[in-house]
C-alpha cells in the first residue's frame, strides 16, 4: 500500500492534509495598465490521488488611482467532487487578506453542485492546452477558458467586483495532497497582458518563484522552466530556489 493511503480509516474520505504551494509570480511586466491577462495550462502528469489538486491564474482588481478591489484565480482542479475528479474554477475575494469576502457574480452555465457556483464540472483531457484569460465582461470580471485541441470556448462565468484594470498577476499550484502522492506535473505557457483599448500586449517571457517556508510545508514540489513554457511538479525534486527568475529559453538556476 503506498504511504499516501497508509493511515486512512475511510478510502472514500481521505483525511485533509495540506495545503502546500508554489507560486510563479510575473517578474518584469510593465505598470500598464492591463485590462486582460491570458495563460495556457497543460495538465502533463494528472494526479492518482483522491485529494483536490488546484492549478491557476490569478490576478487583482485595481481603479485609476491604484486602489485594490480583490483578486480572483481561474484554472482547472483535480476534484473528487465532480465526476472524473475533473473541474474549472473562476472565484475570489473582495479583500484579498479575508476569505470571508467572497465575490459574487452571474450563474455559470456549466453543471456542478448546487451550493458552489465558483467550482463547476469541467471534463478536461491530459495533454490538452486549456488557455484561460480572465478580462471584462457584460456585468463584471469574465474567466474564458478555450481548449486548444479544438477550439472550443467556454465562459466560465462573471465575478462583480470593481476596477478597471488588472495587476498582481501570478500562476499558482495548490495542493491538498499527502507530500509523497504520486507525481503530477503540469505546464504554462504563452503568457500574455494586453489592453486591448490601446491596441497594446506584451508577451511575459521570465516568472519569480515563490514557495511556502513554513514548517511542515512539502520541500519536494518544483517550478522549472522547459523548451515551451514553466513546469510545476509535485513529489519530484527541488531545482529552483526562493525568488529565483525563471525565463523562458533559459536554463533554471
Amino acid at each position: 500500500m503506498p504511504s499516501w493511503l497508509r493511515h486512512r480509516g475511510d478510502r472514500d474520505t481521505p483525511p485533509y492534509t495540506g495545503p502546500t504551494s508554489a507560486h510563479l509570480w510575473f517578474d518584469g511586466t510593465p505598470p500598464g495598465p492591463w485590462r486582460s491577462v491570458s495563460a495556457t495550462l497543460e495538465i502533463v502528469t494528472e494526479p492518482a490521488a483522491p485529494y483536490l489538486y488546484f492549478w491557476a491564474l490569478q490576478a487583482s482588481f485595481t481603479d485609476p488611482g491604484g486602489t485594490n478591489l480583490g483578486a480572483a484565480h481561474t484554472g482547472l482542479q483535480w476534484n473528487p467532487r465532480h465526476p472524473g475528479g475533473r473541474a474549472v474554477n473562476w472565484g475570489g475575494y473582495a479583500r484579498t487578506a479575508d476569505v470571508s469576502s467572497v465575490l459574487h457574480g452571474t450563474r455559470s452555465t456549466l453543471p456542478g453542485i448546487a451550493a458552489d457556483e465558483n467550482t463547476r464540472t469541467f471534463p478536461w483531457t491530459a495533454g490538452v492546452g486549456y488557455r484561460f484569460t480572465i478580462a471584462m465582461g457584460e456585468s463584471g470580471w469574465r474567466s474564458t477558458v478555450v481548449d486548444t485541441s479544438t477550439g472550443a470556448a467556454t465562459v466560465i462565468r462573471e465575478l462583480f467586483a470593481g476596477g478597471d484594470r488588472l495587476n498582481g498577476f501570478v500562476v499558482w499550484m495548490e495542493i491538498f495532497a499527502p507530500c509523497d502522492a504520486p507525481t503530477t506535473t503540469v505546464r504554462w505557457s504563452d503568457l500574455v497582458v494586453a489592453d486591448e483599448e490601446r491596441g497594446a500586449s506584451y508577451p511575459v517571457r521570465s516568472l519569480r518563484t515563490s514557495f511556502p517556508d513554513v514548517p511542515g510545508a512539502c520541500t519536494n514540489n518544483d517550478s522549472r522552466v522547459d523548451d515551451v513554457g514553466w513546469l510545476q511538479l509535485t513529489n519530484d525534486r527541488r531545482t529552483s530556489a526562493i525568488a529565483a527568475t525563471l525565463t523562458v529559453g533559459r536554463p533554471s538556476p
